[in-house]
């Protein structure tokens, strides 16, 4: 069994996106319908901008699947931008005689500028292209053939919204009733909160503006002991928290408690070991502040990412700036772009920690085909039960 990866290639306007997941063992159920499903919730939220009318996503899988179900081999996707013919010109990969018109504004808060000077480029478009959150596409698709894999051992991943600007959900709602997350404009847990996130949107679009905020998602029936302590790139929260930040806006990244955390005293932080029922495998806890990891490794509870976006760089009434060029002032590029992505972002966010908990859970139970990693996954959970009751309640 080799080591799981994925890789992703294309530009915002070019052809389209490809990715290519490889590791994943042979046997697994894919479901193109939970693709689709994703695919759209990543498309969706009150703020998003006009090119979400254009795109309508898909993902094609092109290899590793026959039947519906993984044959081990590396699986490929491609995802159709709908909008290629406007771009033909602009985004040739054969040189053209055409009259090309180059970005030479920089953005403040993109790739713009540190891009063009690492690549010696004289083409804002170049690095702008692929510094685009179009490229997170590519991962929700990815994302949702991880969920296939981890259905197979009931574990799920879910998102939503905490914050839009300085506006927060009801820290006193404890239960999240995921069904209204899904219903909900800005994936938003709580109804009163959620007017007040949509008319700050409103006010930000009519000022030209755009908004951040925070996201969270949540794993639950990950087993414990994914990760180790053993080294700081085997962490499972250090890896979690790398795929987290490696998503456009992301500016912050907290596990369980987090900042907050900081604030309070050890007897209020960590999380009391509950005598376990004949029923419970394992030990459970009366809170969780760890959000489901300690010592670098998952500790059975669920594991839970809290997410800071920032702002989208890119905005209707554009920041002053600098042309590439001259030197000379001017204001930024204008490129179609959004008013706030916190909801699509927390889907790319679950998409994230399902590859992340797909690498460990396939790092810690293998297999070439995935009746051999159930059942390996079975005998471990067998044996910890065996342990805990060899221990005692």
């Amino acid at each position: 069994m080799g080591i799981f990866r994925f890789l992703t290639a294309g530009e915002s306007h070019g052809k389209g996106l490809v990715a290519i997941i490889e590791g994943l063992p042979a046997g697994i159920l894919i479901n193109e319908d939970l693709i689709v499903c994703d695919m759209a919730r990543r498309q969706s939220g009150y703020g998003r901008g006009e090119r979400m009318k254009i795109e309508r996503d898909s993902a094609e899988i092109i290899s590793g699947v026959r039947l519906g179900l993984t044959i081990g081999s590396p699986i490929s996707l491609f995802i159709e931008n709908r909008d290629w013919d406007n771009w033909q010109q602009i985004m040739s990969v054969t040189p053209t005689d055409e009259q090309i018109t180059t970005v030479t504004a920089f953005r403040p808060g993109h790739a713009d500028l540190a891009g063009v000077m690492k690549y010696g480029l004289d083409d804002i478009r170049s690095v702008l292209e692929r510094a685009s959150a179009r490229e997170t596409a590519s991962r929700v698709a990815v994302g949702s053939i991880c969920r296939c894999f981890l259905n197979e051992f009931a574990i799920r991943v879910q998102s939503h919204t905490v914050a839009i600007g300085n506006i927060k959900v009801n820290s006193d709602i404890i239960a999240i009733d995921w069904e209204q997350v899904e219903h909900s404009p800005l994936r938003c847990n709580d109804a009163d909160a959620e007017k007040k996130m949509i008319a700050a949107i409103d006010d930000a679009q009519k000022a030209g503006d755009s908004l951040g905020g925070i996201f969270e998602v949540v794993a639950t029936g990950v087993p414990p002991g994914l990760g180790s302590h053993i080294q700081w790139d085997r962490k499972l929260n250090s890896r979690i928290a790398q795929a987290m930040m490696s998503i456009n806006a992301v500016k912050g990244v907290e596990i369980g408690a987090g900042f907050a955390a900081s604030e309070r005293k050890g007897s209020q932080v960590h999380d009391v070991i509950e005598p376990a029922s004949e029923e419970q495998y394992w030990w459970k806890r009366k809170s969780n502040n760890a959000g489901g990891i300690e010592g670098g490794m998952s500790n059975g509870e669920p594991v839970v990412v809290r997410c800071a976006i920032k702002p989208i760089p890119t905005l209707i009434k554009p920041l002053d700036s600098i042309d590439m060029l001259t030197g000379e002032a001017i204001q930024s590029h204008i490129e179609r772009s959004d008013i706030c992505v916190v909801p699509a972002a927390g889907v790319v966010g679950e998409a994230m920690l399902a590859i992340v908990l797909t690498e460990a859970m396939l790092e810690k139970f293998g297999g070439d085909n995935v009746k051999e990693t159930r059942r390996n996954f079975e005998n471990y959970i067998k044996s910890i039960a065996e342990r805990r009751k060899l221990h005692g309640r």
